[in-house]
C-alpha cells in the first residue's frame, strides 16, 4: 500500500476492532490483537494481496519494535525494589524452572521426535523456553494485578526466565567477542548513570507540558537498544533492566506512568501484537500441522512440568498454581527474536522458522485464554477490587 495514511488507518482500524473484541469477549486485548493480526493476514491478504497489510514495511516494524521496548520497560518499572528483594528467591526458582524444563524438553522433542539436527533442535529449545513479559504485563495491567505482590512476583519470574533464554542463546550460538564486552560495559555504565541522574534531572526540569521525561526515557532506551543490536543482542533486553533500575523513580511517578501507558497501549503495542500475528504463515502450518502441534504442546507440557511443582512447593492454591503455570507458558518477543536469529544465521530453515514462530505466537494466545477463562486468581482480584474501592472512597 503506497499511501502511508491509508496503511496507518488500516492498522489502527484493526487495533480498534481488536479492542472492541476484547471488550465484547472479555479477553485480553493483547490476545485479540494477535488473533486479529492472523485473521488480517488471511483476509486482507486474500482479498487485496499479501503485501497490502505491509507488516514488513520499515515504519511498521519500527513502531512495533518501539512498542515492545516501551512495554518491556514499563513492566520492569512495575518491579518495586523492596518487593523484589522480598521475593527474589521465589522469582528466581520460578524463572529458572520455567526456562530449563522447556529448553531441554523441546530440544529433545525437536531432535528425537521431529528429526531435526542438533543445532536446530537446540535453537527450538531456546525459542520455546521463553515467557512473554509483554503479554504477561498486558494481562496483569488489564486485571490490576500489576500492583499486587503476586503480580510483581510473576513479572520478576518472567524476567529471570527471559534472561536465562538470552544467556543460553548467546552461549550456544553467539560467541563472546569484543562487541559483547563493550555492550556489557556500556549497559552497566548506562544503568549506573540513569540510576544516579534520572531522579534529580526530572525533579529539576520535569513536570512541564513539553514531556521532557518521556523524551529522556525514549532517548535512553533507544541508545542502549542500539548498543545491544550493534553487539549482536536485542534492543528489548536493556529495556527491562532500565525499567527495574528506574522503578524507584519512574515507577513511583503515577502520572508519568499513566501517560506512557496511554502512548504505549493506545498507539504502539497494537502494531507490535498485530504484526506478530500477521507473521504466521498459515499455508506452512496447514501442510505441517503435526510439527507445529508437537512444538506447541511440547512447550506447554514442559512448562507445566517445570513450573507447576514449584508453585506447589511455595504453597500456591490449586487454581493459582494453574494460572501461574499458564502465564509462564506464554511466549512472544524473545521467542520470535530467537527464531529470527536462527534463520538469519542459517541455523534453521525457512520452514522450521515458520513452525517455531507459529508455535511461539500460539503460546501467547492459548495459555492466556485458558488462564483468564478458567483459572483467574480470585483472591488477588478481590484484593485489587478492595483497593480500588478504598481509593474511590
Amino acid at each position: 500500500m503506497e499511501n502511508i495514511w491509508f496503511s496507518a488507518a488500516l492498522w489502527l482500524g484493526l487495533a480498534l476492532l481488536a479492542t472492541l473484541l476484547s471488550i465484547w469477549l472479555g479477553l485480553s486485548v493483547a490476545l485479540t490483537e494477535i488473533v486479529v493480526g492472523v485473521a488480517a493476514q488471511l483476509g486482507v491478504g486474500a482479498a487485496l494481496g499479501p503485501k497490502v497489510l505491509g507488516a514488513e514495511q520499515g515504519w511498521i516494524a519500527f513502531l512495533a519494535g518501539v512498542g515492545s521496548i516501551v512495554l518491556t520497560f514499563l513492566a520492569g518499572a512495575e518491579l518495586e525494589p523492596e518487593a523484589f528483594r522480598k521475593s527474589w528467591k521465589e522469582a528466581t526458582v520460578l524463572g529458572l524452572a520455567a526456562f530449563l524444563a522447556p529448553f531441554l524438553g523441546v530440544a529433545a522433542i525437536a531432535h528425537y521426535l521431529l528429526g531435526w539436527a542438533a543445532q536446530p533442535a537446540w535453537l527450538a529449545g531456546v525459542a520455546l523456553s521463553t515467557t512473554s513479559v509483554a503479554v504477561v504485563y498486558a494481562v496483569m495491567l488489564e486485571l490490576g494485578l500489576n500492583k499486587t505482590a503476586y503480580g510483581k512476583l510473576i513479572l520478576a519470574a518472567c524476567f529471570v526466565n527471559d534472561l536465562a533464554t538470552v544467556v543460553a542463546l548467546g552461549l550456544l550460538f553467539a560467541p563472546f567477542g569484543l562487541r559483547t564486552l563493550l555492550f556489557a560495559l556500556g549497559l552497566a555504565g548506562g544503568l549506573f548513570v540513569l540510576l544516579k541522574v534520572t531522579g534529580p534531572f526530572f525533579q529539576k526540569y520535569g513536570g512541564r507540558t513539553s514531556e521532557l521525561e518521556a523524551k529522556f526515557l525514549l532517548f535512553a532506551l533507544f541508545a542502549l537498544g542500539g548498543l545491544a543490536v550493534w553487539s549482536g543482542s536485542e534492543a528489548v533486553l536493556p529495556a527491562y533492566l532500565v525499567g527495574m533500575v528506574l522503578a524507584g523513580t519512574v515507577g513511583k511517578d503515577h502520572a508519568l506512568v499513566r501517560r506512557l501507558r496511554t502512548l504505549t497501549f493506545g498507539f504502539l503495542t497494537p502494531f507490535y501484537f498485530i504484526r506478530a500475528g500477521s507473521l504466521v504463515q498459515m499455508p506452512v502450518l496447514v501442510s505441517g500441522f503435526g510439527v507445529f502441534a508437537a512444538l506447541l504442546l511440547g512447550k506447554m507440557l514442559t512448562k507445566f512440568v517445570g513450573v507447576f511443582p514449584v508453585t506447589h512447593r511455595y504453597h500456591y492454591p490449586q487454581g493459582e498454581s494453574m494460572y501461574t503455570t499458564l502465564l509462564m507458558s506464554t511466549g512472544l518477543t524473545f521467542g520470535t527474536i530467537s527464531a529470527l536469529y536462527g534463520l538469519s544465521h542459517g541455523i534453521i530453515s525457512a520452514a522450521q522458522y515458520s513452525y517455531l514462530v507459529a508455535a511461539v505466537i500460539a503460546s501467547a494466545v492459548v495459555p492466556t485464554w485458558l488462564a483468564n477463562r478458567f483459572f483467574l486468581p480470585r483472591r488477588h482480584l478481590e484484593q485489587v477490587s478492595k483497593s480500588t474501592q478504598e481509593v474511590a472512597a
